[in-house]
């Protein structure tokens, strides 16, 4: 019982740390770019894919038809927070976003059409 009040404890420790990420569809060379203000919950992002129930229906799709086996997820940058209290982390994690997707595009991925900035979780 120790050992699980330490790992409690040591999340609970762990900074919590804002980034963009990248869902690669290996088959169709076709990936999805999104950025999170926490990090930790990109394992959400997985098992609700894993489940069916992601908010990103053509990716949904294209995940239980080809499965699993034919993705790749990464993080591709953890944002720091701005140094300026006035600037809005959420206004960064997005222009992040957008550099990243304009960077994958330029290395010739086919990005799925990306969700109205007010709907993504």
């Amino acid at each position: 019982m120790d050992r699980r009040k330490e790992l409690q404890q040591q999340y609970k420790e762990t900074p919590i740390e804002a980034g963009v990420y990248v869902v690669r569809n290996l088959a169709e060379h076709k990936a999805w770019v999104d950025s999170l203000p926490n990090l930790r919950s990109l394992n959400g992002r997985t098992f609700s894919l894993n489940m069916g129930s992601f908010v990103h229906r053509e990716l949904q799709a294209d995940w239980s038809r080809l499965g699993k086996e034919q993705f790749t997820i990464d993080v591709l940058e953890i944002v720091k927070p701005p140094e300026n209290p006035f600037d809005s982390h959420k206004d960064l994690l997005y222009d992040r976003q957008q550099e990243w997707t304009e960077r994958l595009r330029a290395e010739g991925w086919n990005l799925y059409q990306p969700l109205e900035k007010n709907t993504a979780l």
